[in-house]
């Protein structure tokens, strides 16, 4: 496939520039960076999959109105400290 982009004069250069050092052409360089930007939006994808990310498995009513309450719930749920009781008091009885 053919495909004619045009680049600003700075761009240009700097792309040949580029070219001379690592001894490539220009059409090889501009096809790399094409494959590298499409990789990238791949792995962008990926973090989609992140566990708060669309993490509301909810009725699908609005939560804007009390998302610091939901955070809160969702937070306690999985960090959760194991309650230490009388077992920080001597005797069992506080201070």
């Amino acid at each position: 496939m053919t495909l004619t982009v045009r680049l600003p004069p700075r761009v240009e250069q700097e792309l040949a520039e580029y070219c001379v050092k690592r001894r490539l052409t220009k059409s090889e360089a501009v096809k790399r960076a094409v494959e590298e930007l499409l990789r990238v939006s791949e792995a962008r994808k990926a973090d989609l999959s992140h566990p708060y990310i669309g993490s509301d498995k909810g009725d699908g009513s609005d939560v804007s109105g009390n998302i610091k309450a939901a955070l809160r719930a969702r937070f306690r749920r999985t960090h959760m400290r194991p309650s230490l009781g009388n077992a920080a008091y001597s005797g069992g009885k506080r201070p």
